[in-house]
C-alpha cells in the first residue's frame, strides 16, 4: 500500500538560529532538537546527558507509601513473597529485576509465570493456588493485574495480599488491594508512560528511599528495565529515556552473562542499540513464553550458573527459530483466508480465526497483516474451549476503546491503544466480528486508513558532509547517534531529499532494492538500500528524478565505515 508522506512543520527560523548559536550546531540538528521540544542549552544538556538524579520521586505515585510499607512489613515478618509476572518481555524482565534485587532482603522469595495456553493472560487462580500451597502471603503482580477484580478477591479470602504493579489502562473498578499504576485517574505521578517493569522499579526506588539507602545498588538492574522499555514499545521520552539510556550503557559496558550467551547464539555482537534490543533480545525472550514457558526466560536472567545460562540461551534461541517458522506458516494461512473472503472489501477491520493456529504467534501475525492491509486487525485461535487472540492497531485508532464497546461479548480483554488481547466464547465470535467492524467503521478516520511515512526534515545531500572529507563519518551523523535511544516520541530522524537520480540499481534476494543516489548540486553519491522495496525499482529508472525518505546509517565493511541510506520510501516527482 502506498504511504502518505507527512513532513513535519518547519520550525521557527528565529528559534533555529538562536539554538544554533547556543549549541554551535548546524540548522539540521537545531531543527531536529526543536521538533523534540528542546529549546534551550539546559534542555539539550538533559537530552544528550540524561541523569538518574532527574528521576521523579516514587512517592508521587498513588499508593506508593502503602506498597512500600506492605513490602517492608513482609520483610520484617519473614513472610514468603511471590512475584507474579506476565509471560512477555515486560513481565519477565520485571520479575527478574525484583527477584534479583529483593533476594538479599527477603527470607523467602519465589516467582510465578502463568502458562500462556492453560491460564491465559494476567493473574490466574492457578497462580494464587500455588501461593496458597507454598504459604506465600504477599503477591507482587508485575505488568498485569489492573483488571483482576475476582482474582484479588479470591486471594484475599485465602489470606493473601496483593501489590499490583501495572501500566495498562484501568477499568471502571480497581482491584481491592494496593495498586500502583500511573494511569489511575487520580494518580498524580507526572510521567504516565512507564513500562510494567518500570512501575516495579519505582516500587524498589521507593523502598530504598524510605530506608535511606543508596539507589546505586538498584542501578545494575537497569539493563533489564531498558529491555522492557524497548520491547513494550513505550515512549522514549522523559523518565523512560533516562532509564533506558543508563540501562543500555550497563548492557553494553558490563553485560550480564545471560545476555552475553543470548547474543552469542543469535550471531550478533555488542554494542547494542535499543533497536537491536527490540529485534534481537526481545523476540528471543518472548519466544520462551510463546513456545514453552516464560519461566525459562526468567531463569535465564536470574541464573548464576554459566552452564545453565548457556543451555537456556540455546533452548530459547531454538524456540525463536520455531516461532519464526510458525509465524510464516500462519501468516500464509491468514492471507489465504482473507483472499477467499468475498466480503473482505466491504469491511473496515480484519478479523481472522482458525482453531488450530498457535496462540503464541497470533500477535505477530496481526502485525504482518497490518503491513499489507493497514487496518485494525485481530487474529484469533482456540484454546481451552475459548476463542482467544491478539489485536494490533493503526495510527490514531484506539484499539482498547474499541474493545470496550464490545465488552459484553468478551470474557476478558486488556491492553492499550495500539495492542490488546482478548478471550470470548465461540458462540459470540460472529457477533463480535460484526460489532468490532461497526465500531471501527464508525471511528476510523480517512487519514487513519492510509499508512503514514513521517519525515522530520528536508535536506540537500551536500549538507550531510558539508566541507568534511567524504571518507570520514560526518559530524551530522555522529550527533544523530547521540540522539539514541530511539523509539516512540524520539524516533530515528527521517530525512527527505528530492531531485535525486539513481545509478547501479540492483535487486537482491528478490525483495530488496540497492542503488547509488546522486543530486545535481552535490559532488557526492551515496549508497542506499531499501528492504522489501524491490517494487519501487521503476521509480529509480536511470535519468528520471525521484524523491526519497531515508535514515542515515553507518555501514562497516572490511574494517572501513561509510555512510549508507536506509530507504523508507521512494516516489516519482
Amino acid at each position: 500500500m502506498e504511504k502518505k508522506w507527512l513532513v513535519k512543520t518547519q520550525q521557527n527560523k528565529k528559534k533555529i538560529n538562536e539554538l544554533r548559536d547556543n549549541l554551535k550546531v548546524d540548522r539540521i540538528v537545531a531543527e531536529l532538537l526543536l521538533q523534540r521540544g528542546i529549546e534551550t542549552f539546559e534542555a539539550a544538556e538533559a537530552f544528550f546527558r540524561p541523569k538518574l538524579d532527574d528521576l521523579h520521586n516514587p512517592f508521587l505515585m498513588k499508593n506508593m507509601d502503602l506498597a512500600v510499607n506492605r513490602l517492608e512489613q513482609a520483610i520484617q515478618n519473614n513472610e514468603k513473597i511471590l512475584l507474579f509476572g506476565d509471560y512477555d518481555v515486560d513481565g519477565t524482565t520485571a520479575v527478574a529485576l525484583l527477584y534479583g534485587f529483593l533476594k538479599k532482603y527477603c527470607a523467602s522469595i519465589d516467582f510465578y509465570i502463568p502458562d500462556r495456553y492453560v491460564e491465559g493472560y494476567g493473574i490466574s487462580f492457578q497462580g494464587i493456588d500455588y501461593a496458597t500451597k507454598n504459604n506465600q502471603t504477599l503477591i507482587i503482580a508485575l505488568d498485569c493485574g489492573i483488571k483482576a477484580i475476582d482474582k484479588v478477591q479470591y486471594a484475599l479470602e485465602k489470606g493473601i495480599d496483593f501489590i499490583i504493579c501495572d501500566h495498562h489502562e484501568p477499568g471502571n473498578e480497581i482491584p481491592n488491594c494496593i495498586v500502583l499504576d500511573q494511569k489511575q485517574k487520580d494518580c498524580a505521578y507526572p510521567y504516565k508512560e512507564l513500562s510494567g517493569c518500570g512501575v516495579g522499579f519505582k516500587l524498589l526506588q521507593g523502598f530504598l528511599k524510605q530506608r535511606n539507602e543508596s539507589l546505586e545498588t538498584l542501578y545494575p538492574f537497569l539493563d533489564l528495565l531498558a529491555i522492557s522499555i524497548g520491547a513494550d514499545i513505550v515512549s522514549i521520552t522523559g523518565e523512560n529515556r533516562i532509564l533506558c539510556a543508563h540501562g543500555l550503557k550497563i548492557l553494553n559496558e558490563s553485560p550480564r552473562v545471560a545476555f552475553k550467551e543470548l547474543i552469542e547464539v543469535s550471531g550478533k555482537k555488542f554494542p547494542l542499540t535499543l533497536t537491536d534490543v527490540v529485534f534481537i533480545i526481545a523476540p528471543r525472550i518472548n519466544a520462551a513464553g510463546r513456545i514453552r514457558s516464560g519461566k525459562m526466560a526468567v531463569e535465564l536472567m536470574i541464573s548464576e550458573d554459566q552452564e545453565e545460562m548457556r543451555r537456556l540461551a540455546k533452548e530459547i534461541n531454538a524456540d525463536n527459530i520455531e516461532r519464526r517458522s510458525l509465524d510464516q506458516q500462519i501468516t500464509k494461512e491468514a492471507f489465504l483466508q482473507i483472499i477467499e473472503d468475498i466480503d473482505f472489501e466491504k469491511t473496515s477491520s480484519t478479523v481472522v480465526f482458525d482453531p488450530n493456529w498457535h496462540k503464541g504467534v497470533v500477535g505477530i501475525v496481526a502485525s504482518r497483516l497490518i503491513e499489507k492491509y493497514y487496518r485494525p486487525t485481530i487474529v484469533l485461535t482456540e484454546s481451552n474451549g475459548l476463542v482467544g487472540g491478539s489485536a494490533r492497531s493503526v495510527a490514531n485508532f484506539d484499539l482498547y476503546k474499541a474493545l470496550t464497546e464490545c465488552e459484553d461479548l468478551l470474557e476478558q480483554f486488556g491492553g492499550h491503544q495500539h495492542a490488546a488481547g482478548m478471550t470470548l466464547k465461540k458462540e459470540n465470535l460472529e457477533a463480535f466480528k460484526i460489532r468490532f467492524d461497526e465500531v471501527v467503521k464508525r471511528n476510523l478516520t480517512v487519514e487513519s486508513k492510509v499508512p503514514i511515512q513521517e519525515i522530520d526534515i528536508e535536506i540537500e545531500l551536500n549538507e550531510i558532509h558539508g566541507e568534511e572529507e567524504y571518507f570520514k563519518i560526518p559530524r551530522l551523523k555522529r550527533i544523530i547517534e547521540s540522539f539514541e535511544p530511539h523509539g516512540p516520541g524520539n524516533m530515528k530522524p527521517v530525512f527527505y531529499s528530492k531531485n535525486l537520480f539513481a545509478s547501479d540499481t540492483k535487486i537482491f534476494k528478490e525483495a530488496h532494492l540497492k542503488l547509488k543516489v546522486i543530486q545535481p548540486n552535490s559532488k557526492l553519491s551515496y549508497e542506499a538500500i531499501g528492504f522489501n522495496l524491490a517494487h519501487k525499482e521503476m521509480e529509480t529508472v536511470s535519468g528520471i528524478p525521484f524523491e526519497m525518505a531515508y535514515t542515515i546509517e553507518t555501514n562497516e565493511f572490511n574494517g572501513k565505515k561509510s555512510i549508507q541510506f536506509n530507504i523508507k520510501d521512494i516516489r516519482g516527482m
